[in-house]
This record gives structure tokens, sequence and C-alpha cells, in this order.
């Protein structure tokens, strides 16, 4: 039982053997070790043709899940890219790291002596090479820590600038030839070239695209895949926010309320277009990793995992964009093949988060699991997709506000004590909190067990509104 209730992060630090690094290759017999290519999307709800999404025009994210295993239930440990990438590359949790936010340390000031997981793999011999975003930045030298990789980049990419901006949504259309000049067409064909390399050693390569974080500027035919006039809003609740306690309001309604969206010209679907039409542009690059790979000389021996870092609410409770503890911002995509191991087709429903990633590749690989990792390995689930799981997943926003989730239920519970409780059984868009029905007090001391003994003071500046629009929109 890997996941108790958490400890402090100075706890965890004092392992100080967990953060060294381990020679495989001196303790170990030679085996042939299994690469890695891992890809993090930006602001990726499960909006997926592979997640059952009828609007989704995803081909190559659907003939990834086909290879593997697809976890329906996945949530990220923050819906914020700042702290969820954090925990994804250390194994530990916000409230251990004091990584709450898009506006506070990034996590090579907040944990400056921390091993991440491509610098584990790159001690323990393998070859370590990034592109983009994986981190909270791209820029080598910002929070992007160089001694972490064998190499990293391209360092230093110009962005088109949006034609279209209100408020804090922008969006253009890019001419179709315009797509190679684009970051992440860019950050793809960094990876690209070191999949079909031959390489000595095994690779953990990693992929950070951008899209479909905003600013939503992406080639003309992806916009044409979602014609205006075919866009649908998600199914909302006019009154969704009476029964939702004032933290939980406040973070739904700060800087993203329904009127302002809908003061835009054709309103939500004009910004719903935008968004589908990035995620079609990222699906793009998905596609030109998968041929790359297939391609080149690893393809039979090489884990994928792909993740976005957190989700993404359309206009549910009167939110747009992310920073809240519901099931659009909270729950993302998360697919994963290991050749050998999962089969093709599979779907898991037990509810993981990213902490997981950390020791399951670890477990893969045949290295040691440092002490700092806290969430099981996922193995027994990739190699049945229906095995018992005991495990809730969870998620945080700010300090002391929490998300846990069963595959059944979704409890949240905010740093003022105050609480949510959800059903998917009967309530699959969380339009009810049952949290105040005396019936449910067992289920919430169930979840309660679960929630962090210790919080971590932040780790530099947190605004009272749960983390500033420019940090959350921009970043």
């Amino acid at each position: 039982m890997r996941l108790l209730p958490l400890t402090s992060l100075l706890a965890a630090l004092a392992v100080s053997g967990s953060w060294t690094a381990v020679s495989a290759a001196a303790t170990q017999p030679a085996r042939t070790q299994p690469n890695v290519l891992l890809i993090i999307s930006d602001d990726l709800r499960s909006w997926l043709g592979s997640y059952g999404d009828p609007q989704a025009h995803t081909p190559n994210l659907d003939r990834l899940a086909a290879r593997g295993t697809l976890f329906k239930n996945a949530l990220c440990p923050a819906p914020l890219c700042n702290p969820s990438r954090t925990a994804l590359l250390t194994g530990l949790r916000p409230s251990e790291t004091g990584v709450y936010n898009n506006n506070g340390l990034t996590l090579s000031e907040a944990i400056p002596d921390a091993v991440t997981l491509p610098l584990y793999f790159k001690n323990n011999g393998y070859y370590v090479s990034g592109a983009g975003k994986i981190t909270h930045d791209v820029t080598p030298g910002g929070s992007v820590r160089i001694s972490d990789w064998d190499d990293f980049g391209p360092a230093k990419l110009g962005r088109n600038k949006p034609t279209v901006q209100v408020n804090e949504w922008k969006w253009a259309v890019v001419p179709n030839q315009k797509e190679s000049e684009l970051e992440d067409y860019a950050f793809t064909s960094y990876i690209v070239d070191r999949l079909q390399r031959k390489h000595d050693k095994p690779f953990f390569l990693a992929c950070g695209l951008r899209r479909p974080h905003v600013a939503w500027n992406v080639p003309e035919k992806y916009f044409d895949l979602h014609p205006l006039d075919t866009i649908e809003q998600p199914p909302i609740k006019a009154d969704d926010l009476d029964d939702v306690p004032p933290l939980g309001r406040r973070m739904a309604l700060a800087h993203y309320d329904d009127k302002a969206i809908r003061a835009i010209p054709q309103g939500p679907e004009k910004l719903i277009q935008a968004y589908r039409a990035a995620v079609s542009s990222m699906d793009a690059q998905v596609g030109r990793l998968l041929d790359a790979l297939d391609s080149g000389p690893a393809r039979d021996n090489t884990i994928i995992i792909l993740v976005g870092d957190n989700g993404w609410n359309h206009g549910e409770k009167q939110h747009w964009a992310k920073s809240v503890l519901w099931k659009e911002s909270t729950d993302v995509p998360m697919l994963v093949v290991v050749p050998g191991l999962t089969k093709p087709n599979t779907v898991s429903a037990q509810p993981v988060d990213f902490l997981s990633i950390f020791p399951t590749l670890c477990d893969l690989a045949g290295l040691p699991i440092p002490a700092n990792c806290k969430g099981p390995s996922l193995r027994p689930l990739l190699a049945d997709p229906q095995a018992t799981w005991a495990y809730p997943a969870m998620s945080t926003m700010g300090r002391g506000n929490h998300a846990l989730c069963d595959g059944r239920y979704r409890y949240i519970r905010y740093a003022d004590g105050t609480e949510e409780l959800y059903d998917h059984t009967t309530d699959p868009n969380e339009w009810t909190n049952i949290a105040s029905h005396p019936e449910t007090a067992p289920i919430k001391a169930r979840f309660a067990k679960y929630l962090p003994v210790t919080e971590a003071a932040t780790k530099g500046k947190q605004t009272d509104k749960q983390g500033d629009a420019k940090g959350n929109a921009e970043e």
C-alpha cells in the first residue's frame, strides 16, 4: 500500500539515498532496458475520439490509445500547469512541495536538489533528451534545469501572435503553410530526430506540446475540421453553483465568468471551436512522433505515456479554463503503451493520477523506486486493466483544497472545511452536491483518510483568488 496519508517534503528528502544517482548497470545483470517516450499536452481535457467524444477529430491520439491501455479516470495532481508538472516530475504532491500555483516558484526554484524523473533516468544510464513544455517553461536555464538532460531544445522560437484577442481569450487562424514555423512543430521535430537515430544505450525522450493551451493559434485546416455551425456546448445547468461552497464559487467565477464569455461575438461556440482546432493541431504532432517511432529502430522496445497536464472547463459551473476541482479541469487523458505488457484496445476505469508515473517507469525499467515516489506503480493495471485497485486519485488546487475520486464518487474538501460530494452513477455531470446528506458521512470519512496530514507553506507568491488570471491563462 504505497499511497498513505502524505508526509512532509522534509521527511521524503531525509532519505538521502533516494535523491542520489544509482547505477543500475553496476548493481544488476546486463539486460535490455525499455526506451521511454513521454508526451505531455497542455490543458487537454478528455475530448478525444477514444474517450467517446463524437465531435473530436483526434485520429493519432486514437491510434495511440488503440495500441495499449486508456485510463478513463485519470486525474492531474493539480488543475494548473506548474504544480501538476512539478508533481509528475518529482513524485511529490503540491502539499509536499509547496508548489500550488503558476505564479509561485518553479520546480527548480522550489526544490533545487530534487532528482527529477529525467535526471533519475540519466543517472541510471539512459540517454535523456527533451523539448517543449515539460516543466513550466520551455527555455533552458529558466525552469528547465539543463543538468537534468543530456540535451534539451530548441531553446528559442518565435510565436505567432493572435489575430483575435478578447479579454483572456486569444486565437488565430494561421496559414497552413506556416505550420512548420509553430512551436509545437519545432518541439516535435527535435524529438522526431532522436527517435530516428540509433542509440548505444536506452533513451528517455520527453516532448511537451503547448496546444491546446491558449493562445489557440493553429493552421486553418484544423479550424476547418470543426465548422462553427457544428459546435455543441457541453451540458450546462444554469444554477449549478447554488449548492457549491463559497470557496468553490470564488474559484469558478474568478476571471472566467460566463457573462464575459457570452459577450464575445459568437460566444462560447467560437471558443470551443478554437480549442478543438488546437487539440487537432496537437494531435497531428502526436502522429509525427508515432510515425517516427514506428519507422525507427526502437519501435518494439519503447514505452509510450501520453497525458494532459490538466483539463479545461467550457462553461460547466459557469467556469471557463482550469483552476477548479471539478472533473472537467482535473480529469485528463492518460494513454500508456508498454511492449510485452499492455494489450491493444484496453480500458481501465480505476482511478489513477500522475503520482504513479515516476514509480511506474522505474518499475518497468527495472530501476529502484526512489523513496520520494509516493504513488503506486501502475504495472498491475497495465497487465490487467480490471485488477483490484485500492487507491483513490487526488488533485489539489491551492493550499488546503483537494478533490479525491474513487471511480464512483468525487469528494472535494476546501481549506475552510466545506465540502462537495458527487455520485457519478446518478450524476455524471456533477450537478448535485450531496455532501450535506447524512447518509454520505461514511463515504466522506473514507475519503478523508487520504487527505494530506500536513500542508506545505506556499513557495512564492499566491493571490487570494487561487491563482492570477494571466498566470493561469498564459503559462
